[in-house]
């Protein structure tokens, strides 16, 4: 399997005395599934921020394939001006988005709207449903599903990995049940330990 992520010796802190990462290192490769998961404060968000280039680490290296990314907060991530239809075709061809749009639970109207007549969980559905017609080769999933409640956060989950065929995804998550469920391994920050955890069917 091609990698489409690899993360070498990073380092990175706020301030000289505190390290967040040091001499950090993670590879993903396709068809993988890699949870980060921690308490507030220790990184998290900080990875995802290093790699989409938007934080420089102090040492090491990061080389990603290309990818998509489905952040925490849903309203944050469309133009309040602007239907969620013409946000998705801004940066894909829509091409087998309707047998998505009806595996999501959403409806051709959802897309018509504009994202603050949806609900936190519709729009959190348009941001994975945008990321996934992207066809990335890497999905950067930053708790996307924190808007929805257990049984769709679930159902969500079961569409990604259906579709993780041909890209690798890293999910952020405080919900360590939900790692478990669908990860090949986790990552838990702050002590860097990891466990191997098999992908359940």
């Amino acid at each position: 399997m091609n990698s489409v992520l690899d993360i070498k010796n990073i380092s990175f802190g706020y301030t000289k005395d505190i390290q967040i990462f040091n001499n950090f290192s993670l590879s993903l490769k396709e068809g993988e599934i890699k949870a980060i998961v921690g308490p507030s404060g220790v990184g998290k968000s900080t990875l995802f921020e290093l790699i989409l280039g938007h934080r420089k680490p102090s040492s090491g290296s990061i080389r990603s394939s290309t990818f998509s990314q489905v952040f925490q907060d849903p309203y944050s991530s469309f133009h309040p001006t602007y239907t969620i239809r013409e946000q998705i075709r801004e940066v894909t061809s829509m091409e087998g988005y309707e047998s998505l749009l009806e595996e999501m639970g959403l409806e051709e109207a959802h897309l018509d709207s504009l994202p603050h007549k949806l609900s936190g969980g519709q729009l959190q559905r348009c941001s994975i449903l945008r990321a996934v017609l992207m066809k990335p080769k890497l999905l950067l999933l930053d708790e996307p599903t924190s808007a929805l409640d257990n049984l769709n956060q679930l159902d969500i989950m079961k569409l990604i990995v259906k579709e993780i065929k041909g890209m690798g995804v890293l999910l952020i998550t405080h919900d360590g049940d939900l790692a478990a469920w669908c990860a090949d391994e986790i990552i838990t920050l702050g002590n860097v330990e990891r466990d191997n955890i098999p992908l359940l069917p």
